[in-house]
């Protein structure tokens, strides 16, 4: 059997690639997986943490989902707004001090944590996601 090696640095860290197909292929292929479990890390353990809830109905997992979605985007979109106003910092090992995702859900944590203090961002948050 035939075997393909692709060796690439990202942002300084190595990604090695063995790959019995076509090496460009397995490359973009790689691209589209880890963009997949970048999402499911910002859906579960780095943001909702679904799984603690317990859930076995299908149904309400079902509509569980559906809210984490639309948090999700709204969340992303927050941060793409908060980073197109300030850019994020990046930190010596060429990453974002934090992401797009975690900058925006942090701030809609926070403004719904603080209503009383944070009634008119709440409004603007609610505006945008009526917008979005």
């Amino acid at each position: 059997m035939k075997l393909h090696i692709i060796a690439l640095r990202i942002n300084g860290d190595y990604v090695f690639l063995i790959t019995d197909n076509a090496p460009y292929q397995a490359l973009d292929d790689y691209r589209q997986r880890w963009q997949i479990e970048t999402l499911f890390g910002c859906l579960k353990t780095r943001g909702f943490n679904p799984e603690d809830t317990h859930l076995n109905d299908i149904e309400r997992i079902s509509r569980l989902f559906a809210l984490i979605t639309i948090a999700f985007c709204w969340s992303y979109k927050i941060g793409e707004q908060i980073h197109s106003q300030k850019a994020i910092p990046i930190k010596a090992h060429g990453r974002m001090e934090k992401s797009i995702f975690r900058k925006g859900l942090d701030r809609i944590s926070h403004t719904l944590l603080n209503l009383d203090d944070k009634y008119t961002d709440f409004i603007k948050l609610i505006n945008f996601l009526s917008r979005t």
